[in-house]
């Protein structure tokens, strides 16, 4: 009994991970139905009493503007095509963030890493979930190609209270496709990804301005997968 009880955490460890790869095989090709974080923000709007419907529409990596995908390296992961899926100077810089403030803060993610935790994981910050994140990083960028990668965190980005990915994002902010966004409204979109919902409740907050005119002075030099 005792070595059964032992056994079953080793056990449920290879479970869930024989699940996560057989979820990034399978999204290699079909869109995730929902995602981990789209479940758990809309039970947190449930809890709070918040009426929020869920606004996750796909469509396919060729139907998003250039723009925001050079908006999106832009802002967040400037090296994505190229690294395989850790930005080790940023992970270090995170670290040492992480120890001179005495506990567990954001930074240092690829898009890769967002996307693992987005797919499959929560936004709790601990030791054990970055861990966790890397080991779904690493699966995805071992079976996956960049423009997948890419076309799966385009469409399951948070952008507002219920709305995730590029083509409600448009269509919320802007009533129009997301094939059809101009450099401007990109960058105001990439602008808002690290922050939605205090951007949501605070649309005029001047950080929103400022780093809208600096992804836009980024995305000249963003280099998109070799796919596009």
């Amino acid at each position: 009994m005792i070595k059964w009880l032992l056994a079953l955490p080793f056990a449920a460890f290879i479970l869930f991970h024989a699940y996560i790869y057989g979820s990034i095989i399978t999204y290699r090709a079909v869109a995730p139905h929902k995602t981990a974080f789209m479940s758990m923000r809309m039970n947190e709007f449930r809890a709070q009493g918040k009426d929020i419907q869920l606004d996750y529409r796909w469509v396919p990596y060729s139907r998003i503007s250039t723009n925001l995908k050079k908006a999106l390296i832009a802002s967040e992961d400037a090296n994505f095509a190229a690294h395989s899926g850790f930005d080790w100077s940023g992970i270090r810089n995170a670290m040492k963030r992480n120890q001179q403030s005495g506990r567990i803060r954001g930074g240092g993610s690829t898009i890769s890493q967002q996307l693992a935790k987005n797919l499959f994981l929560n936004e709790s910050r601990s030791y054990w979930r970055k861990a966790e994140e890397a080991v779904i990083t690493a699966m995805m960028e071992a079976t996956t190609d960049k423009d997948r990668i890419f076309e799966l965190y385009l469409n399951v980005i948070e952008w507002d209270y219920g709305i995730y990915g590029a083509e409600a994002a448009a269509q919320h902010f802007y009533k129009k496709p997301a094939a059809n966004l101009t450099r401007q409204q990109a960058a105001e979109l990439a602008a808002r990804v690290p922050r939605p919902l205090y951007y949501a409740d605070n649309p005029r907050d001047r950080s929103l301005h400022r780093k809208t005119n600096i992804i836009m002075r980024r995305m000249g030099s963003a280099a998109l997968p070799d796919t596009e």
